[in-house]
């Protein structure tokens, strides 16, 4: 590995350590020297926290046109027919890998158990219990670390990336990224002639979600910073069941429950779900998590519950140890009382436009998971098929990289910091980041109207001008990096939100509640390069 005290070259770099950076990293290891940059520790994902599944065409009784139809169907019209084939046709052999892998998928007297989850007409999630994520991501962290061609850098946060726009170069293209070493206060010039955008959603850009802390829209930010479009960042999915609780920060009760008979009901007993929509709580995630948001303002609760009691403490503790020992940890005692829960922003099924190969606009770099919009998830996604997505478009890319022409790398500059000083601006900061989180949940959440998303944009503008002076002044930092990519991805939200005049999907509007007979994408493009 070429280095100096600031620059280090690779062959690729993956920004993101969950499913989608790890499993592309894994893919090519033996033929690239690959850098793993991630914010935190290597586990500290959104995959970590995933609990339901993945899901892939498995069983007899199932087909690769019900698992299609069933995506068109929670998508609301906007998933690409291409993109979805594509992913669903490639379920198998993403599932063979990560068994390949390691993964110890639950097993029953017939093989793996497939479990069923809201939107889904069959049995068709494989899973590890209840923390499927947390198995996946530990057994693919272990073989990360093991590599000999993978360096992991741990505590680095991205800043931005090197194109060859802003090297002065005529041909535009992505050359690596900086990086800020969170241990010994540093930025790093990390060069490559591939790199590739895995780090997430943004979830953190809302006061209530079921995301980790590292959810802060990095990858959407730079990519846009970058010349990149982005599309449909309007539909936020709201998951409907997390944990209502003061000690349960982002605890999440997942989709499983509800395919295995769980029951919503208001603090009475009675049950609300059939009211809303014929598929009760089977329904897909936007209608459980509206008819919720209704429910809970119709009669002032703070909470709704869910119901798994006539199940049985055996089957509870089987299916669902983690949930159940969690609960119990907090008080309750999931087989004799329901379980209190409220919608949380999930998941963020726009992104980064990519290809079939996961490549962006900007050529040499790519995008993978929640932080590309690879056409799959439409309006809403479909249960556990994000995890999926993270697997078979890994292998695209891995592919279209190995296919690549060898490219020399040009002259890389150290980060310029000599106009910044060192001012302590943390509370500051802090400030803006929770009056984001609040105003987007209050004005941009599961219900919109056009006065509150230009209310929304108004203040995100106002927090633009004091990050824009923080930027050119300031040393940066964690908190400023993740601001600042918190509010232009916020930006780019609410700005896509403005312009689809309908409600469709995950995108609720009271001045548009009708949905337009042509579904159409939400593209914005950068307004220079």
């Amino acid at each position: 590995m070429a280095q100096t005290d600031y620059l280090q070259h690779f062959d690729v770099i993956v920004i993101g350590s969950g499913l989608a950076g790890l499993s592309l990293a894994l893919r090519l290891a033996d033929t690239h020297r690959i850098a793993v940059v991630t914010k935190r520790m290597i586990d500290d994902t959104a995959t970590n926290w995933a609990q339901g599944g993945i899901a892939a065409v498995l069983d007899d009784a199932d087909s690769i046109e019900s698992h299609i139809q069933d995506t068109f169907t929670a998508g609301a019209g906007l998933c690409d027919p291409v993109a979805t084939r594509f992913v669903v046709e490639h379920g198998r052999a993403a599932i063979d890998w990560l068994i390949g892998q390691g993964v110890p998928f639950t097993r029953d007297e017939s093989g793996y158990h497939l479990t069923r989850e809201g939107g889904h007409s069959a049995r068709r999630v494989i899973h590890v219990a209840d923390a499927t994520g947390a198995s996946v991501q530990q057994t693919l962290s272990s073989k990360v670390r093991e590599h000999p061609n993978i360096t992991v850098l741990e505590r680095h946060i991205a800043i931005d990336l090197i194109t060859g726009a802003k090297l002065g170069l005529q041909h535009d293209r992505c050359w690596g990224v900086y990086v800020l070493d969170l241990d010994h206060d540093r930025v790093l010039t990390l060069g490559a002639p591939h790199t590739v955008i895995a780090s997430g959603g943004a979830g953190k850009s809302y006061l209530y979600t079921t995301n980790p802390d590292t959810a802060t829209g990095d990858g959407i930010a730079m990519a846009w910073r970058a010349g990149c479009r982005v599309a449909n960042l309007e539909f936020i999915q709201f998951h409907p069941t997390c944990l209502y609780h003061p000690q349960a920060k982002s605890f999440l009760i997942t989709e499983a429950m509800r395919g295995e008979g769980g029951i919503l009901r208001l603090p009475d007993g009675t049950r609300f779900m059939p009211a809303h929509d014929e598929r009760a709580e089977l329904a897909p995630r936007d209608i459980v998590a509206r008819a919720i948001d209704y429910e809970m303002k119709k009669h002032g609760l703070d909470c709704v519950y869910l119901d798994m009691t006539h199940k049985g403490e055996g089957f509870l503790r089987t299916h669902f140890p983690n949930i159940f020992a969690r609960c119990r940890e907090l008080g309750i005692d999931i087989a004799r009382e329901p379980i209190p829960v409220v919608p949380a922003a999930h998941y963020t099924c726009g992104g980064i436009v990519v290809d079939l190969s996961a490549r962006t606009d900007l050529p040499g770099l790519y995008a993978l998971g929640e932080a590309a919009c690879t056409g799959l998830h439409g309006a809403n996604r479909l249960a556990s098929n994000s995890l999926l997505e993270c697997v078979v478009f890994s292998e695209a890319a891995a592919h279209d990289i190995r296919a690549q022409r060898t490219r020399k790398l040009p002259k890389l500059p150290r980060w310029d910091e000599s106009r910044v000083t060192d001012a302590d601006e943390e509370i500051v900061i802090s400030h803006n980041w929770d009056e984001l989180r609040r105003f987007m949940w209050d004005y941009v959440g599961i219900v919109r109207t056009n006065k509150r998303l230009e209310r929304a944009m108004h203040r995100i503008r106002l927090l633009e001008k004091e990050i824009d002076e923080f930027y050119a002044n300031f040393r940066v930092s964690n908190d400023l990096i993740e601001l600042r990519n918190l509010v232009l991805t916020a930006h780019l939200i609410v700005e896509c939100a403005m312009r689809r005049k309908e409600s469709r999907g995950l995108h609720y509007s009271r001045d548009y509640p009708d949905t337009l007979p042509v579904a159409k994408n939400t593209v914005l493009r950068p307004r220079r390069r």
